[in-house]
């Protein structure tokens, strides 16, 4: 167990704080090669500060909201995604009743098993592209709960593409540098035109 004393200081960097407070309920996503400085860095992990912090509640909040809302309406999401570079990231549980979609700090995949697959993938990062990919049909995570509690558990089926998608961008890996093909999915293309995915003012 991991003890987060509620008088820790928290270590959000400005611009952290900056994205965190400043962004509406539905945040601007990072895209490729526009925001690429920032979806091809290497995320750190939360330290006690951040964990019990109340900017911690509301990056989760407003990432949930930004991958459920209609102009994103994806299976996963990662702190990178949304110009913060820790290891974090929201995904869409398949594997469990009602499917809800879950938030895992400081999130490490520590064994990939099986043989690969291929299977399509796309991004909410790099519109409007589609691609297969191929990837393990399981794998087993190491995280820590909101709370801090640490969990290690193993993920199967379609739920562990999706682990293994977004912990990429933990990492700066995008799919479409695994991927066997990818081509202009034309549908998601027509769907992007109704919605505005502009860069907010403050915006760096």
């Amino acid at each position: 167990m991991i003890a987060v004393s509620c008088t820790s200081r928290s270590a959000w960097t400005e611009w952290e704080k900056t994205v965190i407070e400043q962004s509406d309920s539905v945040m601007y996503v990072c895209v490729m090669p526009a925001d690429s400085t920032i979806l091809r860095a290497q995320s750190r992990d939360f330290g006690p500060g951040e964990l019990a912090s109340p900017q911690l509640k509301t990056l989760i909040d407003k990432m949930y909201r930004t991958l459920t809302d209609p102009s994103q309406d994806g299976v996963g999401i990662a702190a990178p995604q949304v110009g913060i570079n820790r290891r974090m990231v929201l995904v869409m549980r398949y594997d469990k009743p009602d499917m809800p979609i879950e938030p895992y700090l400081n999130i490490k995949i520590d064994s990939l098993l099986g043989e690969k697959v291929p299977g399509p993938e796309g991004c909410l990062s790099v519109p409007p592209y589609r691609g297969t990919v191929r990837r393990y049909p399981s794998v087993q995570i190491s995280y820590l709960k909101p709370d801090g509690t640490p969990v290690t558990e193993k993920v199967e089926g379609y739920s562990a593409i999706i682990f293994q998608h977004e912990c990429d961008h933990l990492d700066g890996i995008l799919y479409t540098d695994r991927a066997d093909t990818v081509f202009v999915n034309e549908a998601w293309a027509a769907e992007r035109e109704g919605f505005s995915y502009s860069k907010p003012e403050w915006w760096k």
